[in-house]
């Protein structure tokens, strides 16, 4: 390569990337590390804090926090006033870091990321088999961080703003419906049905044991389980059929077989019955898709979604990214014939999928 064929420009721009990257990365721990020991909470809506208040509120030794909190401000993440050494997390990135039950909380992601690093040799060994990686074959912590990472989205939009977007589908889950929530891991999206419509019931289905098992404590806690139950089974085989609504959470690129998915889904649905699948935002087109959340998703596809499709029968591999049209054929080709979006926000498109 010859030197002045190199944009100076250019390569100092990537550099900086790079470094910032590389900054983020090796921040990903700190920010598990602030949420475990409650050094976010500490601060939210506690104004200017020097690091030895800090570390006497959550009780951690100071010299550590004192070194945390300056990798935190020069990430942006809290603000240092060098003239009075105070720290201060601002009321808006607290909405993020220290508020668990917000829509706007972010820390679950970051088990979701550990756990690949604890997966690297397996994920590099199905990268050259070709033979993918199972969901149940990664890391526990993947199973906790998928679950509290798109929480705060279904929390913030599935009862408010999805369900009610869906053709009469509210109307019949407030007078008292059936519904199968497939590929409802760890439960989430399955509870917060039942706890905003209580006289419905609903059914949550997966093939992985140990979500099925977090999914029926779940209910337990949130007082929901006369009317919320759940199965270890697959999505091509859950029983029972005259559901009025059937839910498939961002899983349905995650499936082998996702046509044998959808065909079995229509033949479970009543005959006035919607399909509501929720996948993760993305448009058809790939150069459209190259944004800081496609980034995302093409990181999690690649080393988890498309994987795993690929470690069973058929393996379509759909991957994270598939878009509307690409989901919409696999519906059709499972006997839906209506498929329209429904609701979207940054991080999912809601289709709503007849069969009339």
């Amino acid at each position: 390569m010859s030197a002045t064929s190199i944009d100076e420009a250019k390569l100092e721009a990537f550099m900086g990337q790079v470094v910032s990257d590389m900054g983020a990365n090796i921040s990903a721990p700190l920010f598990i590390i602030g949420e475990r020991l409650g050094l976010y909470k500490a601060m939210a809506g506690a104004g200017p804090l020097t690091s030895r208040e800090i570390a006497r509120r959550t009780g951690v030794a100071e010299r550590s926090v004192r070194e945390w909190l300056r990798n935190q401000a020069a990430g942006g993440y809290v603000t240092y006033d060098a003239e009075s050494d105070r720290y201060t997390l601002p009321d808006e990135q607290a909405l993020a870091l220290a508020d668990e039950d917000g829509p706007f909380y972010v820390l679950g992601a970051y088990d979701l990321i550990a756990s690949l690093y604890a997966d690297e040799q397996r994920i590099i060994d199905a990268f050259r088999s070709g033979e993918g990686m199972g969901w149940h074959e990664h890391d526990d912590r993947l199973f906790h961080g998928t679950e509290r990472f798109f929480r705060a989205g279904y929390k913030a939009h599935l009862a408010q703003e999805w369900i009610p977007a869906l053709h009469g589908v509210q109307e019949k889950l407030e007078r008292g419906a059936e519904v199968a929530d497939v590929g409802c891991g760890h439960g989430a999206s399955t509870v917060m049905m039942a706890q905003a419509f209580p006289r419905s019931r609903f059914t949550g289905y997966d093939y992985h044991e140990g979500s099925i098992r977090r999914a029926q404590q779940a209910a337990e806690q949130a007082g929901v389980s006369d009317r919320a139950r759940f199965e270890v089974v697959s999505a091509k085989s859950f029983p029972g059929g005259g559901y009025d609504l059937i839910c498939m959470f961002d899983c349905l690129h995650d499936m082998g077989d996702p046509v044998g998915a959808a065909a079995h889904v229509r033949e479970a649905l009543a005959p006035d019955g919607t399909a509501m699948i929720v996948e993760p935002y993305a448009t058809d087109e790939v150069k459209d898709n190259l944004t800081p959340v496609g980034r995302i998703y093409y990181g999690a596809s690649t080393i988890i979604c498309t994987p795993a499709s690929l470690s069973q029968e058929v393996g379509l591999a759909l991957g994270a990214q598939a878009g509307q049209a690409r989901i919409s054929e696999v519906l059709h080709k499972g006997g839906f014939r209506e498929v329209r979006r429904a609701a979207e926000t940054p991080f999912n498109i809601v289709l709503e999928a007849t069969g009339v």
